[in-house]
């Protein structure tokens, strides 16, 4: 019985496999960007908190973290290139989120800096800004120096700034997905993708070696 049942499985997933290959095509809704996938699955998504679209991207983020499998890394990374503040205040930014990282509340403390800036409307323009959104939540003034100036904290603001780095020639502009290392998904307003292809397109990609 049991076997009849993976049989049946079997013939089940692929037409599904098949069916999903139809419809996301390479050059169409994603480029190759690499010629071998990374040895573990993972999403990365470059964004940055001064992005209107990567503010209005976050609810599909979340789908997307609960439809991916336990294997898959997702990964923020905070880009510093944008025309909306200065390269050293993005760099702030970027070093308030790997805070929130090791303290284990990134989700959290991002939507707060989020909110900060496209709610609220208000500037960033020090890490202290930084500080005092994350006091106003919760966040103990000691520990956030404490960690702001830890060398785990430093690890993670570098390795960030290596990934901008690693593909920085395929990413102009944010939000931007790049999946097993391989995969960029294209988001274009011309192919008429909803929010929930979106998230399946990149649900799909993490799946692909």
């Amino acid at each position: 019985m049991k076997r009849i049942l993976l049989v049946l499985s079997l013939i089940l997933f692929i037409p599904l496999n098949a069916a999903a290959q139809a419809k996301w095509q390479e050059g169409v809704h994603y480029n190759v960007i690499a010629e071998k996938a990374t040895e573990k699955k993972q999403v990365m998504e470059f964004f940055s908190f001064w992005c209107p679209h990567c503010f209005s991207f976050e609810p599909l983020v979340k789908s997307m973290k609960n439809k991916l499998a336990d294997d898959v890394d997702f990964k923020k990374v905070h880009v510093n290139f944008m025309g909306f503040t200065s390269p050293k205040i993005q760099d702030e930014a970027t070093r308030g989120m790997m805070v929130a990282r090791a303290l284990k509340k990134e989700e959290q403390l991002n939507g707060a800096i989020f909110k900060y800036v496209h709610v609220q409307r208000s500037k960033i323009t020090s890490l202290n800004d930084i500080k005092n959104i994350f006091v106003v939540n919760g966040v103990e003034p000691a520990d956030f120096d404490k960690m702001a100036s830890s060398f785990g904290v430093n690890s993670l603001v570098q390795m960030n700034n290596k990934n901008i780095n690693q593909y920085r020639k395929h990413v102009s502009s944010v939000p931007n997905f790049i999946v097993n290392g391989k995969y960029q998904a294209v988001f274009n307003k011309d192919r008429n993708l909803t929010q929930d292809d979106m998230v399946d397109l990149v649900v799909w990609l993490s799946t692909q070696k």
